[in-house]
């Protein structure tokens, strides 16, 4: 029973109390000029009397108790509103830009299987499914970067100065293009001369230099001028998702001769 209409039953039996009241008045008036025929009649009203005091007790005793569960009720309620929204982000997101990254994954293990087979006949004759071949480790390849993204409470955390117009799915999107940047200059690092474009060549060995920077050495980055898109561009929402995400704890900068340098870094 709400609140309101818990009062408005009461106050109606409130009513109907005074009534009787009322009621018991005129027969004590009327006893008292027919003493001999109002006896009964007193008795009914009396026991009727008493029967509506338990019921009002009664009812308050329940209002009482509701008005009590009423807070615990919303704090309830706001707790499984909070709980939705985080399961709805990670169902929303998490999923699709997973999966979208394990299939960059299977297609970059299919491709390095080739390219092994093609300089160990031994290892290009292995059927694969056959027993498990195992992989040198001075030919394992680049680790994946890091998908660290970032959830709905983080973003709401964020001023609102600093959040502007970004989206969940707008940051998290950027953060999928920063580890294709970060995987692209790994795997350059890594090739030797003879698979590298002539005209990549020199950023290659740059990207070297740079990764051999103390600070920088061991982890995975990127450079300002690797920001091209789709999602991570270099204009204003560009600009702010860096900004949140170097708030965040996501990614650090430093200067390297004329380039910027952005490190992934694993949440704080």
């Amino acid at each position: 029973m709400e609140v309101k209409n818990a009062g408005a039953s009461l106050d109606s039996l409130i009513a109907a109390f005074n009534t009787r009241v009322a009621d018991l008045q005129e027969l004590v008036i009327a006893r008292n000029m027919y003493p001999g025929t109002s006896i009964a009649d007193l008795s009914a009203v009396d026991a009727a009397l008493k029967a509506m005091e338990l019921q009002v007790q009664a009812i308050k005793d329940r209002l009482h108790d509701e008005t009590e569960a009423i807070p615990k009720a919303k704090k309830l309620i706001e707790a499984s509103l909070r709980q939705k929204k985080k399961l709805e982000s990670l169902s929303i997101h998490v999923p699709s830009l997973v999966l979208e990254k394990m299939t960059t994954l299977n297609a970059d293990t299919i491709s390095w299987l080739h390219d092994a087979g093609n300089q160990h006949p031994d290892v290009g004759n292995l059927k694969l499914e056959g027993e498990p071949v195992t992989i040198p480790k001075e030919k394992k390849g680049p680790p994946a970067p890091p998908l660290w993204y970032i959830s709905a409470d983080e973003l709401d955390s964020l001023s609102s100065y600093m959040r502007g117009r970004l989206t969940l799915e707008k940051v998290n999107a950027a953060i999928n293009d920063m580890a294709a940047y970060a995987e692209a200059n790994a795997q350059l690092i890594l090739a030797p001369k003879k698979k590298v474009q002539e005209s990549l060549w020199e950023k290659a060995l740059e990207l070297r230099d740079i990764a051999m920077i103390e600070g920088i050495k061991g982890k995975h980055f990127f450079l300002e001028s690797d920001i091209r898109g789709p999602n991570l561009k270099l204009d204003n929402t560009g600009k702010a998702i860096l900004t949140v995400l170097r708030h965040l704890g996501r990614i650090s900068e430093i200067r390297s001769s004329h380039n910027r340098v952005i490190i992934l870094l694993k949440p704080r």
